[in-house]
């Protein structure tokens, strides 16, 4: 069974480049030119990636990302020809899962989807084996619906925010470094910049602590990294 990609970019002859070189690779691969129609295939068909412009006649690409990341934890890569950290923080900070300059390299742009596609596949399938909740004070993990509590309170995460989470509450109170984290969570595949790894931690603290700057669960270890407080 193929898998199928959207890209959704509104310079026509990038988004047949990608599908070009998506189509060679195996995938089957569907063309929205602005973020209104984009929105509307994704909420009408499966997919299992999708390779998001930042700049789009209609619409922002970062509210976009928003809006597919609040009803779907799929692989987000946005493509940007702005050569800036804030936008990829921005992109991050949106719920996407990479992001790629432009001009790009086709094999490097399709090394990142085979990559954000297999990893995805394995936690899915590292999730339905890991039925064990974690309870860690007033925080409950449920790995098996992908489901975060904290005092009662659901908390809606993206994909790699959830991934992350997990990964340092299941060992509580061990400091990671930000290298380690990039390499665990995100994989050795991934081109992405450790600024990745802080983005992630501060969005955690803010949808998990009551007050983000005096975190209860995420510290920060000075000079170390990262720990899950037990």
């Amino acid at each position: 069974m193929l898998s199928r990609i959207l890209v959704i970019e509104d310079e026509l002859s990038i988004a047949e480049l990608e599908r070009d070189y998506l189509e060679l690779n195996g995938y089957e691969v569907d063309i929205a030119t602005n973020g209104r129609e984009g929105l509307k295939l994704f909420k009408e068909k499966s997919y299992r990636l999708v390779l998001l412009d930042v700049m789009l006649p209609d619409s922002d690409g970062y509210e976009i990302c928003k809006q597919m990341r609040d009803i779907s934890d799929i692989p987000i890569i946005m493509v940007t020809a702005k050569n800036e950290d804030i936008d990829m923080i921005r992109g991050l900070g949106r719920g996407a899962d990479d992001y790629i300059e432009k001009p790009f390299n086709p094999n490097k742009l399709i090394a990142r989807v085979k990559a954000h596609i297999a990893r995805y596949d394995r936690l899915v399938s590292r999730d339905q084996k890991a039925l064990d909740e974690i309870k860690i004070r007033d925080l409950l993990i449920q790995p098996a619906t992908r489901k975060v509590y904290v005092h009662d309170q659901e908390k809606i995460l993206t994909a790699k925010e959830f991934d992350l989470l997990v990964f340092l509450a299941s060992s509580p109170n061990q400091v990671f470094s930000k290298e380690h984290l990039l390499e665990q969570v995100w994989g050795f595949d991934f081109y992405g910049d450790i600024t990745t790894v802080t983005v992630h931690i501060r969005r955690l603290r803010e949808k998990m602590e009551e007050n983000p700057s005096q975190p209860e669960y995420i510290e920060t270890v000075w000079g170390v990294g990262y720990r899950l407080k037990r």
